[in-house]
């Protein structure tokens, strides 16, 4: 699987206009948290004014006089700042968790479009990251670090507008050193993404390491590999210890920086503002005024150039997530079939006709999006309803080419595929797909009740439809371990996460049993009892036989012994069509097929 090539960013206003039609349910609330920022900080800029109020009159002069109403309405604009605050937070935790869900929403709506290909071509985790990452570092961006940017920012503007009204001549000299405090925050900011950003990679790569280290520990042990295993994995988190502790060493320089600058601001305005306090220039509240400004306002500018940092870093979460929901599918209804007979969401099944089961090949072409050459060249073949086709080949010579067009997981480069002579594209992907039968040769549970992974396949069974279902696949004896001896209670016990409390051969049988459940009319069995062992295979079989009469079915096989009895076979070489026939034929005509049988059924003997 390949990843998606980086590209460069360059989105107005940090990419968030991609984003408007995400933000645009939440612009009131947005809008109203953004007042209430400017109220907070405005507040905070003025508490100041309080206390030189108090040193002034109360302190200074020695009186008592209007300290009740002073108190009384230092209390009350106390109050209000505190449930301000606590509307602002709110909202902003509101905010993040809508825009997260409705973002989330959509990636994975848009993923549920998406073709076959696409998971084809990028990794999980690839995928993963675009609809839990990215989209949780999008909200709390216009949430959290909005609002800090918000408040932050106007305090400043608010500190320096009263200290211009106040003193010109002080305020120029704290404006000087903010000026140099934001070129050395900014600089030491910038290193600090940088590193960020290594250690962001290291630990994806560890993590990597990680699951590496559990999913292939059976292959580990085997191979005897631990030594290299360990020496790549200590190597890794070593390079990420060398990195933490340079952003360490940033941060810890950061940090004394501000401190630094803060004490200097301090030292400044405390000589300067000293001597004129001291010639009578400036009153000892007025001097308090420009101490809290002066200390209180380099933090603020510290937190203003981080969000301004991790801003320019959110460019490339938006652009990567309006990537994913701009990715158009390979495989789409047109239109006019969506008019008709619906989508995947909305289906008009009022609309939907009877399948019969016929399946026809005509004139194929077929050439994967990724690949360069034909798969299929001219290609034909009448399948009618109740026949049993059985494609068989070596391991990757392209069987399963003919089931991925069947299904409309591809769409052929040129010809038609007709399902009861109408083209597959005349009619809904869906209505195709609730019409299949598909078990896979990599079983797949969902985490959930051994009940409910079966009514996927028709959510309406009764206990009774799904107990036959598991009779008729050899299943029920796998159910019954469950329940402890009893078929009923193993229907309600749990099958962990993909299906972990079963072995693999124990959950393909189920697989089969809900494919079965479905009563589909057109049954794909890709290599579905390859992870079956010999004894479980041969009662499958008898299953199979029944189960495939009055379906159209394909099966891909690798064990040419569970297909003798196909109507017809097709041999793939290279991801040719090579041979076709029965079995009987094949055998007679003596080619690959028959190099292939025989090959296996001695290799069955020596075993």
């Amino acid at each position: 699987m390949t990843e998606k090539k980086k590209e460069k960013v360059s989105l107005p206003l940090f990419g968030l206009p991609r984003l408007s039609r995400f933000l645009a349910p939440y612009g009131g609330r947005i809008a109203f948290m953004v007042f209430l920022g400017l109220v907070s900080s405005l507040i905070d800029a003025i508490f100041p004014l309080f206390h030189r109020y108090s040193l002034d009159h109360f302190v200074a002069d020695r009186t008592l006089e209007g300290l009740p109403v002073f108190i009384g309405l230092y209390l009350a604009i106390l109050i209000f700042y505190c449930i301000i605050n606590f509307k602002t937070m709110y909202d902003a935790g509101r905010v993040e968790m809508s825009v997260n869900r409705d973002l989330r929403n959509a990636a994975f709506d848009h993923l549920q479009t998406l073709s076959f290909s696409y998971f084809n071509q990028n990794s999980v985790g690839y995928i993963h990251a675009r609809v839990v990452s990215d989209t949780g570092k999008i909200g709390e961006a216009v949430s959290w670090r909005m609002m800090d940017c918000v408040w932050n920012g106007s305090y400043i503007l608010f500190a320096v507008f009263v200290m211009l009204l106040t003193n010109l001549r002080l305020a120029l000299f704290v404006l000087a050193l903010l000026a140099v405090a934001t070129v050395i925050i900014w600089l030491f900011q910038s290193k600090l993404v940088v590193q960020n950003r290594r250690i962001r990679e290291m630990n994806s790569t560890i993590t990597g390491d990680i699951n590496e280290g559990i999913t292939g520990a059976r292959s580990i042990k085997v191979l005897s590999i631990e030594d290299r295993m360990q020496r790549e994995f200590q190597t890794d988190t070593e390079k990420m210890r060398r990195y933490s502790v340079r952003a360490a060493r940033t941060s810890a320089l950061l940090i004394s920086t501000v401190t630094f600058m803060s004490s200097a601001a301090l030292a400044i305005v405390l000589t300067a503002g000293g001597q004129m306090t001291r010639d009578g220039v400036l009153l000892i509240g007025t001097l308090s005024v420009f101490l809290s400004y002066a200390v209180g306002m380099v933090e603020p500018l510290q937190f203003i150039l981080q969000n301004i940092s991790a801003f320019i870093a959110i460019q490339v979460n938006i652009e990567r997530f309006t990537r994913l929901l701009a990715e158009p599918a390979d495989v789409a209804d047109t239109p006019e079939v969506i008019e008709k007979y619906g989508d995947s969401f909305a289906p008009k099944r009022e609309n939907w006709e009877e399948i019969h089961g016929d399946v026809e090949f005509r004139d194929v072409t077929f050439r994967y999006p990724d690949g360069e050459e034909n798969v299929l060249e001219h290609f034909s073949l009448k399948v009618p309803h109740g026949q049993n086709i059985a494609i068989v080949g070596e391991t990757g010579a392209g069987k399963s080419t003919l089931v991925n067009l069947v299904c409309r997981f591809y769409e052929p480069t040129e010809g038609q595929v007709l399902i009861d002579g109408r083209d597959v594209r005349e009619r809904s992907q869906l209505w195709l797909h609730s019409h299949l039968g598909y078990v896979l040769q990599t079983p797949h549970l969902f985490s959930g009740t051994v009940r409910e992974n079966l009514r996927y396949g028709k959510p309406q069974a009764t206990d009774e439809e799904i107990c036959e279902a598991l009779r008729l696949v050899s299943a029920d004896g796998v159910v019954e371990r469950l329940g402890e001896g009893s078929l009923m209670r193993g229907l309600d016990a749990e099958v962990g996460e993909g299906g972990s409390q079963l072995s693999t051969g124990e959950k393909q049988l189920l697989s089969f049993a809900r494919a079965l459940l479905a009563d589909p009319k057109l049954l794909i069995l890709d290599e579905a009892t390859s992870s079956i062992d010999t004894l479980t295979e041969k009662a499958i079989q008898n299953a199979i036989s029944v189960v495939t009469k009055g379906r159209t079915s394909f099966v891909v096989a690798h064990r040419l012994s569970t297909i003798t009895g196909a109507d017809m076979i097709l041999v793939v070489k290279d991801g040719k069509i090579i041979e076709r026939g029965t079995h009987a034929q094949l055998l007679r005509a003596r080619g690959y097929y028959y190099m292939l049988y025989t090959r296996q059924y001695e290799e069955a003997l020596v075993g």
